[in-house]
């Protein structure tokens, strides 16, 4: 039976080691996979961690509860239950809760929230969270005396600087595992990191750069189109040598060109940034359609994704926008994007036309509901949100068929645009960040990008041209960056922001 009124000093330590038991599987998993736990070093880092773990988290808790048991019960709850779904991520798809998947959290709608339900999840939530709070609830804590508090404070808080201490030859390796660490102990991950998401967000610039003035050097028509592509890894692309035919009409279409590229992040928004910006960095500068609508460009962002950064121009449609004017099936995919662009191109007044279509094809973990049926080549598929249960052939079909129906998006579009005869047209497809699918036993995308996996990394840069005599520099490896002066050299606009080195043709 629940004890009416436990000590807060039990209480708290009892709590501690329930959230170390039901939370840190997986950290102590990372621990003993990157050092020599056998070693004497390596035993007394672990001990030293375990002990700082019950120690600290049991610390903390002691002093909300002394300032007020009803807060310190609130926040217990609340902990809990993040705790359980941050758990399953954790579990199901390998991610570490820092700051960037903070960022990509906040980031979500609900429609791609909505594709992690599963009844794993629920079970995790109950389990981990739930039962767990509700005995929170239930269990009275007595009051502590300030004298009582002040020499339990002091003592606990002597005990972990003398701990801390003792491993001063450890600080190396605590640091250099720093990220994983922090972004796997519960729950300081998330909260130490949501609270760093929103002090660096604050510190953004409230009000984008203005770049310099530009100006159209020629009254040519020309048309440019930037398909933003989502997940999509260049590895699975046949034009890089995928042995997979999943790029069968792109490979049989003339004036098309592949780069090797690399992704500045591995999350949505900062990938977006970075191929819409003219360099990487964390300022907010004007951004390539705000910069060409500002100096008289006809501009047209049409998005089933989001994540992009504030876009100021007038012929902004998000999917809700675009469905008005659809009818069909293909309304609920990215096909939508190319519904009656031509006729709106056609419409326009002015010569210099730049258009961005942001998809959301290999978005996961529903890989297998984002395209129609006749596109699903490959099969078995993975038809489960917890793809770690699903087996790597059934993973891989379902991924490679968002590829194909990509494939066929972009093909669509170049036979669109050959139609615009009194157009100079480019397509420019690159994706913002790759995707893990299983390998080292990783999921989706979101590990910062300083040791992410190479396949969250390496992304496609494929360029169309209706000029077979415009000619493109023999790059080895492209970055995001490259696009934003290589549409300004497109679309001849002269501009003292513009960098020749960044320009991929001649």
């Amino acid at each position: 039976m629940l004890r009416n009124n436990m000590k807060l000093n039990y209480f708290v330590f009892i709590i501690s080691i329930v959230n170390f038991l039901l939370f840190h599987f997986t950290f102590f998993k990372f621990v003993f996979n990157n050092l020599d736990y056998k070693s004497l070093n390596g035993i007394t880092i672990i001990i030293s961690l375990v002990i700082l773990m019950l120690v600290l988290n049991a610390f903390v808790f002691y002093l909300i509860f002394f300032l007020s048991r009803y807060v310190g019960k609130l926040l217990l709850v609340l902990f809990f239950i993040i705790n359980a779904i941050a758990i399953y991520f954790i579990n199901t798809y390998n991610v570490i809760i820092d700051e960037t998947m903070i960022g990509n959290v906040l980031n979500t709608n609900y429609e791609e929230a909505s594709s992690f339900f599963s009844l794993r999840l629920i079970m995790y939530l109950i389990v981990l969270g739930i039962i767990p709070s509700i005995i929170i609830i239930k269990i009275k804590t007595l009051k502590v005396p300030f004298k009582k508090f002040l020499k339990t404070f002091l003592l606990t808080f002597v005990f972990v600087l003398a701990v801390v201490f003792a491993n001063t030859s450890n600080w190396l390796w605590i640091d250099k595992n720093s990220t994983e660490l922090g972004g796997l102990v519960m729950p300081w991950s998330y909260v130490v990191n949501t609270s760093l998401f929103y002090i660096h967000k604050s510190q953004e610039n409230k009000k984008e750069i203005l770049l310099p003035n530009a100006k159209i050097k020629d009254a040519k028509k020309s048309v440019a189109v930037l398909v933003i592509g989502e997940s999509a890894r260049s590895e699975n692309f046949s034009l890089y040598g995928y042995e997979r035919p999943t790029n069968p009409l792109l490979s049989k279409t003339e004036n098309v060109y592949s780069f090797n590229a690399t992704a500045c992040a591995t999350y949505t928004r900062a990938g977006i940034k970075c191929i819409l910006e003219h360099t990487n960095t964390k300022k907010l500068y004007e951004v390539l359609p705000n910069y060409l609508y500002r100096n008289d460009v006809e501009v047209i962002w049409r998005t089933t994704n989001w994540g992009e950064p504030p876009i100021h121009i007038k012929n902004f449609y998000n999917k809700k926008d675009l469905r008005k004017n659809c009818e069909g099936d293909t309304c609920n995919y990215d096909e939508i994007l190319l519904n009656g662009l031509k006729e709106q191109i056609l419409a326009s007044n002015k010569n210099k036309i730049f258009i961005v279509l942001h998809t959301s094809t290999s978005h996961g973990p529903t890989y297998n509901k984002k395209y129609p049926k006749e596109f699903e080549r490959f099969k078995p598929v993975c038809s489960s949100v917890e793809l770690g249960k699903c087996s790597r052939e059934e993973l891989i079909n379902a991924y490679d068929n968002t590829i194909i129906y990509t494939d066929y998006i972009l093909s669509r579009l170049v036979d669109n645009l050959k139609q615009l005869k009194a157009y100079n047209s480019m397509m420019l497809f690159v994706s913002d960040h790759g995707e893990s699918l299983g390998e080292n036993n990783l999921y989706m995308h979101g590990i910062p990008a300083s040791f992410a996996p190479k396949e969250q990394l390496e992304i496609p840069f494929i360029v169309w041209l209706s000029d077979s005599s415009k000619k493109l520099k023999p790059y080895e490896v492209l970055s995001q960056n490259h696009v934003f002066s290589s549409v300004l050299n497109f679309l001849a606009i002269e501009s003292p922001i513009y960098n020749e080195s960044m320009n991929i043709f001649e």
